[in-house]
């Protein structure tokens, strides 16, 4: 069992010890400042939405700049909110990361009245050069208005299902589930298991996890992949990659190094929130900028801890990693 101790301070901008975090820089999200449509019953972000005082993209963009300059070689997250709902807004905040960076994008694709799927596709045809994937959000269970399953073929660039199995999902429908993506090229499927529910004794149980179990009954099993925050159990299915995946609900864990004798907090995400606030942990922790431009790096430590048999695709070449 991988031990971890949680960072509870709160909504301050002293560090309690130096930061560490993986080589090339911690994970960076951003919260896109204008909400969903969508009301989710995981979602732990609709409350921040209600009260958009202070949103600015302006503000978002300026801390982008900032951060790069400290870690130009991280990866970027855009979550909300709907990162797609307003494209204008999200064409600006993604002009300000440069292409040493990887993108990902969380969302559902929206469509509305004054929105196309033809708009959507020509967003990504004009980034393609910029976004790495798009995980997109369609659920077992309907939370979300959902645009046509053909766009995701016309996408440009590349793009993951992601689904969150909450608490009582029906698992006989696992299989028709698989079976309405398998077939669309360049598909893949992430199922989460829901992360308020995650803790260190549960991240990597095997014998206790229902889902675990239900989705070794009906695909491959070709093994897992783990660090201290997240793990990833990989499957095949018909030929289409399927991976289970667990996180911590939290990002910064407290380590002594046996060597130095120096007690890190080490980051492995940061957040640029609605009004451009640059977070440690998502419970509300500011980041000390200051203190974070000297930073010590260390190798991620994402590495495979079991391996059934070789994947069709490595976790490390996979363009949607395990954000």
């Amino acid at each position: 069992m991988i031990q971890t101790q949680v960072n509870t301070t709160a909504s301050t901008v002293k560090t309690r010890h130096p930061y560490k975090t993986r080589e090339g820089g911690a994970t960076i999200t951003i919260f896109v400042p204008y909400n969903c449509r969508n009301h989710c019953p995981f979602c732990i972000n609709k409350e921040e939405y209600s009260h958009p005082e202070g949103f600015s993209a302006e503000k978002i963009c300026h801390s982008i700049e900032m951060m790069n300059q400290i870690t130009p070689y991280c990866d970027y997250v855009f979550t909300g909110g709907e990162p797609f709902a307003n494209l204008d807004s999200l064409q600006m905040m993604l002009d300000k990361i440069p292409t040493t960076h990887k993108v990902y994008i969380n969302t559902t694709l929206p469509v509305f009245e004054f929105q196309t799927e033809d708009d959507i596709v020509n967003f990504t045809k004009r980034n393609k050069d910029k976004i790495t994937c798009i995980n997109v959000s369609r659920h077992m269970q309907h939370y979300v208005v959902e645009s046509n399953d053909s766009l995701l073929s016309r996408l440009a660039v590349p793009f993951r299902i992601n689904c969150v199995l909450y608490k009582n999902y029906p698992a006989q429908e696992l299989v028709p589930y698989l079976e309405r993506f398998y077939k669309i090229p360049g598909a893949s499927v992430q199922f989460r298991f829901d992360y308020t529910a995650t803790t260190p004794d549960n991240l990597y149980d095997e014998q206790g996890d229902r889902i675990l179990h239900d989705l070794k009954q009906i695909a491959t099993y070709t093994g897992l992949d783990g660090c201290r925050m997240r793990c990833g159990f990989h499957f095949d299915y018909k030929g289409m990659e399927l991976t289970y995946h667990k996180t911590l609900p939290y990002s910064t864990i407290v380590e002594t190094d046996p060597k130095t004798g120096i007690t890190y907090d080490i980051l492995y995400d940061i957040l640029i929130k609605q009004n451009g606030d640059i977070h440690s942990d998502w419970d509300g922790t500011l980041m000390d900028v200051d203190a974070y431009r000297k930073v010590v790096f260390e190798p991620y430590d994402l590495k495979w801890l079991q391996r059934s048999r070789p994947s069709r695709l490595s976790f490390v070449k996979t363009a949607c990693a395990a954000i």
